[in-house]
């Protein structure tokens, strides 16, 4: 699924739901980098988590 996050897209992180939404900024080689409302920038490795993609906000 985080393969196919581009930038742009909003997500959550399913194990930290106070961090709020989050816009990915980058999707490279595994590693996600998404800028969360209440944690800010954040690279995620997609091997370990899968965010969830928001379709409506």
């Amino acid at each position: 699924m985080n393969a196919l996050l581009e930038p742009g897209m909003i997500v959550r992180h399913p194990e930290e739901p106070d961090w709020g939404l989050g816009q990915v900024q980058s999707n490279i080689g595994g590693r996600v980098t998404v800028n969360f409302e209440h944690r800010g920038k954040v690279v995620i490795d997609s091997r370990h988590i899968a965010l969830q993609r928001v379709f409506e906000v």
